[in-house]
C-alpha cells in the first residue's frame, strides 16, 4: 500500500502567459521534465542519492555513535560548511530543544568560535567534525582550534570528544581522527554535500537530537514513488520554472516559508539551487523568505517592483492552532477581526492573502501545504527540491552535481595562506 503523501501543492499561475498551466509553453515544459525523471527513475538503482534512502545498516551504525558521543555531554558542536551543515541546521528548526544542546559552527567567525569555546565546559562537549573531502579548510581549522583547546582544558583522552564524517579515502580529517583514534562514519562518496541531508551527515545530528531518522527516510521514499506517476510535484516545479526561464520571465527563484520550522530549510535550498544551476551563464537567483515577517519588509517590491520572479510558498495548516486572542479583549480595542482567533488563523490567513495577491498581479506562485509538519514532511520536503533542482539542470543542460566555479576561489585561498606569514612572526 503506497503511502499518504505528506504534501499538497497548487499553482496559483495568472490564467494566461507562459507557465500557466495551461499553456504550450508549460505542457512542453511538463513532458520535458517528466522524460528527464523517467531517466532518471531508470537509473534508480545506480543513484546514491536514491538508494541511500533505501539502507538501515548506516542508520543502525550512526544511532551507535550517536548514543555514544550523547553520554556524560552538555554541548555537541557540529562543525562543517555549506552540505554538510545546512540540512541538519533545518533538522534542528524542526526538533524540540533538549540535552545536550547541540549548536553548528559553519561560518568560521573567529571571535564566535573562540567566544563559544571558553564558554563552553569543554570536559563535557563533543565535536562532530563533517566534511565530505575531509580537507575542507574552514572545518579543519575549528577541528585543529578545538583540539587544542581541549588539550589546553586538561582533556587527555580527545577520541571521547570527536566524530568524524568525511569520504572512504586519506584526508586530513581520516588521519586527524585516525592520530586521535575516534570514530569515522564514511561519507557517501556518490553524493554531494549539498544533496546529503538524508545520508549520515545529517542522520547524525537529527539522532543526535532526537528526531525519526526512518520517518525522515521514509518521506523522502513517497516522493520518489510519487514521482513515477505522470504530473508529479518535482516535475511539475521544474517545469513552471523552466517554461518561465525559456519565456524570459524568470530572473529569481522565490522560497517562502510560513514556519520558524523551516527558517533554515530555505538556506538549505538556496544552496542546492544556487551552486547546481548557476552555470555557462545561466539559473536564476534564489532568494530566501520566511513568513509575515518578510511581508513587511520585501512584499512591497514583489507585487509593485519589476517581476521575474516564481513564488514558491510554503504553509502549514495552522488554521484553530495557537494561543487564543480573547474576544472581549480584541473587541475593546475594535479588532473584531481577531476576536476569538487563534494565532494559527491569522498566520493562514496572510499566508493565503499573500499566495492570492501575488497571483492577482500576474506573479507567477506555486503554493505547498503541509497539513502536518513532522520529520515524514520534512523528509519529503528535502526530496521534492532536490529532485526539482535536478530536473531543472537536466532541462536547462547543465550539471546539477557539480560547481566548477567554486574551486577557483579555494585555490586563491590557499595560495594567500601559503604565501602570508602567521601573525605571530611579524610581532
Amino acid at each position: 500500500m503506497a503511502s499518504a503523501f505528506p504534501f499538497r501543492v497548487s499553482l496559483e499561475l495568472s490564467a494566461s502567459g507562459p507557465g500557466a498551466p495551461s499553456s504550450p509553453a508549460f505542457a512542453s515544459a511538463l513532458g520535458a521534465a517528466e522524460r528527464a525523471l523517467a531517466e532518471l527513475i531508470r537509473d534508480e538503482p545506480g543513484l546514491e542519492l536514491f538508494s541511500n534512502i533505501a539502507r538501515s545498516d548506516d542508520l543502525a551504525t550512526a544511532r551507535k555513535v550517536a548514543d555514544a558521543l550523547k553520554r556524560d555531554t552538555s554541548a555537541i558542536f557540529v562543525l562543517g560548511i555549506g552540505g554538510s551543515s545546512l540540512g541538519g541546521q533545518a533538522l534542528k528548526d524542526l526538533a524540540v530543544a533538549g540535552k545536550p544542546e547541540i549548536f553548528f559552527f559553519d561560518n568560521p567567525d573567529s571571535v564566535t568560535y573562540e567566544r563559544a569555546l571558553k564558554s563552553a565546559d569543554l570536559k563535557t562537549t563533543r565535536f562532530v567534525a563533517i566534511s565530505k573531502s575531509g580537507g575542507t579548510p574552514e572545518t579543519l581549522a575549528q577541528v585543529l582550534i578545538a583540539a587544542e583547546a581541549l588539550k589546553a582544558a586538561g582533556g587527555k583522552h580527545l577520541a571521547q570528544h570527536f566524530v568524524a564524517i568525511t569520504e572512504p579515502r586519506e584526508s586530513p580529517l581520516r588521519k586527524f581522527a585516525s592520530i586521535i583514534g575516534c570514530p569515522v562514519l564514511d561519507h557517501p562518496t556518490g553524493i554531494g554535500g549539498r544533496y546529503s541531508v538524508l545520508t549520515v551527515v545529517g542522520m547524525v545530528p537529527a539522532l543526535l537530537m532526537g528526531l525519526d531518522v526512518e520517518a525522515l527516510r521514509a518521506g523522502a521514499r513517497t516522493v520518489l514513488e510519487r514521482a513515477r506517476a505522470p504530473e508529479s510535484p518535482p516535475a511539475l516545479g521544474a517545469a513552471q520554472h523552466f517554461a518561465l526561464a525559456q519565456a524570459g520571465r524568470l530572473k529569481e527563484s522565490v522560497l517562502w516559508c510560513y514556519s520558524d520550522r523551516l527558517r533554515t530549510f530555505g538556506p538549505w535550498w538556496r544552496q542546492l539551487w544556487a551552486e547546481s544551476l548557476g552555470k555557462a551563464g545561466k539559473g536564476t537567483t534564489p532568494v530566501t523568505v520566511l513568513g509575515p515577517v518578510d511581508q513587511h519588509s520585501q512584499l512591497q517590491l514583489f507585487l509593485d517592483g519589476p517581476g521575474g520572479a516564481l513564488f514558491t510558498l510554503i504553509d502549514c495548516e495552522t488554521q484553530g492552532q495557537g494561543p487564543l486572542m480573547q474576544a472581549e479583549e480584541a473587541n475593546r480595542l475594535e479588532l473584531s477581526y481577531l476576536a476569538g482567533r487563534r494565532l494559527g488563523d491569522l498566520i493562514a490567513a496572510e499566508a493565503r492573502a499573500t499566495a492570492e495577491s501575488l497571483a492577482r498581479r500576474g506573479r507567477p506562485v506555486r503554493r505547498i501545504t503541509v497539513p502536518t509538519l513532522d520529520e515524514k514532511a520534512l523528509g519529503a520536503l528535502f526530496m521534492q527540491f532536490m529532485l526539482e533542482t535536478i530536473l531543472m539542470g537536466k532541462l536547462m543542460g547543465v550539471d546539477p552535481f557539480d560547481q566548477p566555479a567554486v574551486e577557483e576561489g579555494k585555490v586563491l585561498a590557499r595560495k594567500y595562506l601559503e604565501g602570508q606569514a602567521p601573525k605571530d612572526r611579524l610581532m
